[in-house]
């Protein structure tokens, strides 16, 4: 009986130890999502008539952190509306105020505290709203320098959306992200990146992040290698990503193909998530 009992303490401490060891593995959910421009006339498809599932997809993922593009002002201001636990910083890139799209970072402020942030543009002259190279469009990077109120380290978040035409914007633009988020953080805190990069796996724009960042998609011990963009369904490709460094691992990599409210799709692109261990 003797025997049985120290057995049975023994699982439970077992037990105990790996419950604590789980607790302290701290995690930080991310997700990217190009909302879609939300004048665009996408007949049955317009924002008007999918915009409920946005605050739906938000509630069951409950990202800590997470950035979108193509969002205009109003739509920013939907989110806001509807999901009051978060906050954002962002800006139009059509003149660095209001007008265009917007690359927004939002987070939950229960959970994350933003202690500074910017926006800088894909270009030559990046201080200033501008077009850079060949591309088709403005485009822009914003960057936020966060807390982790659980756990008090900081971190690094960018979101971005590169050009949808210009090979040369595409390359120059993500190589300019990379010089620019090592200048910002010379102490070697994690970073996390997200955006639609208009690029699929293995294109050389990708190559800027080779050995310094690494690929959600690839390296989760848990994912998918679904098609983040389908076009309403036309096409099937991956343009979404998830880029993080110094984090211990990354748990789960998540394209977001769930129906919200019978919404068939929340965008032209699934949003795509990951978690990231601390």
């Amino acid at each position: 009986m003797k025997k049985i009992l120290m057995s049975v303490a023994a699982l439970v401490m077992c037990a105990v130890a790996i419950t604590s060891c789980e607790e302290e593995k701290q995690r930080l959910t991310v997700v990217s999502y190009n909302m879609r421009v939300g004048t665009a006339d996408d007949g049955e498809n317009s924002w008007e008539k999918r915009k409920r599932a946005t605050p739906l997809m938000l509630r069951d993922k409950m990202p800590d952190i997470f950035g979108v593009q193509e969002a205009l002002g109003f739509q920013v201001d939907y989110i806001m509306e509807n999901c009051p636990e978060y906050a954002c910083v962002g800006v139009g890139r059509d003149d660095g105020v209001e007008k265009g799209e917007y690359m927004s970072i939002f987070w939950n402020t229960s959970y994350v505290e933003m202690k500074d942030w910017g926006t800088f543009w894909l270009s030559e002259t990046p201080e200033v709203p501008s077009m850079g190279w060949d591309a088709a469009c403005m485009r822009t990077a914003t960057w936020a320098l966060m807390k982790d109120k659980r756990n008090g380290r900081e971190f690094y978040y960018v979101n971005t959306h590169l050009d949808h035409r210009g090979r040369e914007a595409q390359k120059r633009g993500l190589s300019l992200i990379v010089s620019r988020i090592k200048e910002m953080n010379p102490e070697g805190w994690p970073m996390v990146l997200t955006g639609d990069f208009n690029v699929k796996p293995g294109a050389e724009a990708l190559t800027s992040l080779d050995g310094y960042m690494q690929d959600a998609r690839s390296t989760a011990v848990q994912t998918d290698t679904l098609a983040s963009f389908t076009g309403w369904g036309k096409r099937a490709d991956v343009l979404d990503y998830v880029y993080y460094s110094d984090f211990a691992s990354c748990e789960r990599f998540e394209t977001v193909v769930d129906e919200y409210d019978g919404v068939p799709y929340i965008s032209d692109h699934y949003p795509v998530g990951a978690v990231l261990v601390w």
